[in-house]
């Protein structure tokens, strides 16, 4: 069977600390294993099919509904930590895989017009709306009418502890089990904070010359070049440290952050972004008020989910796009043109 060819290949070639497929605690509700994948090939192939990665296309990365196309979007950004990941995975002959599938499903659970929805839908709630508990929300509860997607365990906790925010990169408290989920955790900010920085720049936002000349000198000059530098940190200090747990040197660690900061200072803060953001949070707050004096206008699979109505809303409207918000709030609130 090509799938237990596929397992013996894991064992024969992979890093003794690597996850094997063939060892995975499993699923919830136990399944047949497939005559030709893996498990974790498994879950990453029910994640590219499934209606939540093909929406965040039209999902903010930071930059709220951009008209011109070279500016990332929620699917571009998925994309390029799932590549980062894999090459440091590679690497490192760690199980790509499991890297894919954790990659690939990572922001499932984001709201339209990115960080800003989030806030949004916490001010609603009257606590944090995390992105990453609501993306084990979709994949578990709201995926398939309902039935969810039933994915490892390996990949679900890979998922559920990739997010930092403004918190510390390294934290062994929401250090995820397996080395691959810890590699999915870093290739997410090594992949924000330079294309966020490429985007700013292209947006006019900041220029070249306002980046820290630290950054410049020891990070790198280019995009590209960034990365690599980043990339290659990672792995060297990962295979010194004996696979422990993923690492970087406390110079990269202390460059990332400083670039982390500059960001949220002359970017995600700006006065720009900040007009964008109070525009999108009446967007959310008008839907919201709208569904909950229409209660029956949510799809009767989201009023499923729980018996909390204010929670099924905030479900509905954490999975619209910028774009279906926006023609929601059109639809709702602006008036049509009479054509006679």
């Amino acid at each position: 069977m090509i799938r237990e060819e596929l397992e013996t290949l894991e064992e024969k070639h992979l890093h003794p600390k690597a996850a094997k497929s063939i060892n995975s605690f499993g699923r919830r509700k136990k399944e047949e294993k497939c005559e030709l994948r893996t498990e974790f090939q498994r879950d990453r192939d029910r994640i590219i099919h499934s209606k939540a990665f093909r929406r965040l296309k039209h999902k903010t990365q930071v930059f709220l509904s951009p008209a011109r196309d070279h500016y990332r979007t929620r699917l571009t950004h998925t994309l390029e930590v799932m590549q980062i990941a894999k090459t440091i995975a590679k690497s490192l002959r760690l199980n790509e895989d499991l890297v894919e599938a954790i990659a690939l499903g990572h922001d499932l659970g984001h709201t339209p017009f990115g960080h800003a929805g989030e806030q949004i839908l916490s001010d609603i709630i009257g606590k944090p709306f995390k992105h990453y508990e609501h993306s084990i929300t979709v994949v578990e509860k709201i995926e398939k009418d309902g039935k969810g997607l039933n994915l490892t365990f390996e990949v679900l906790d890979g998922i559920l502890k990739h997010s930092k925010g403004k918190g510390p990169i390294f934290d062994d408290k929401k250090l995820a089990k397996t080395l691959e989920g810890q590699i999915v955790r870093i290739a997410d900010i090594i992949a924000y904070v330079n294309h966020d920085l490429d985007d700013a720049i292209r947006a006019k936002i900041i220029s070249e010359t306002d980046i820290p000349k630290d950054i410049i000198k020891n990070l790198g000059k280019s995009h590209s070049e960034r990365i690599h530098n980043a990339v290659k940190d990672v792995v060297l200090f990962t295979i010194k440290a004996d696979y422990e747990k993923i690492i970087m040197s406390d110079n990269m660690l202390l460059l990332i952050e400083n670039l982390r900061e500059f960001l949220f200072d002359k970017v995600y803060l700006c006065d720009i972004i900040k007009k964008e953001f109070d525009k999108a949070y009446k967007i959310l707050f008008d839907l919201y008020k709208y569904y909950e004096e229409n209660f029956d206008m949510v799809p009767r699979s989201f009023r499923d989910i729980t018996e909390d109505k204010k929670l099924s809303i905030v479900y509905f409207i954490a999975g619209m796009t910028d774009r279906y918000a926006l023609e929601e709030y059109k639809r709702i609130y602006i008036p049509s043109y009479w054509h006679i």
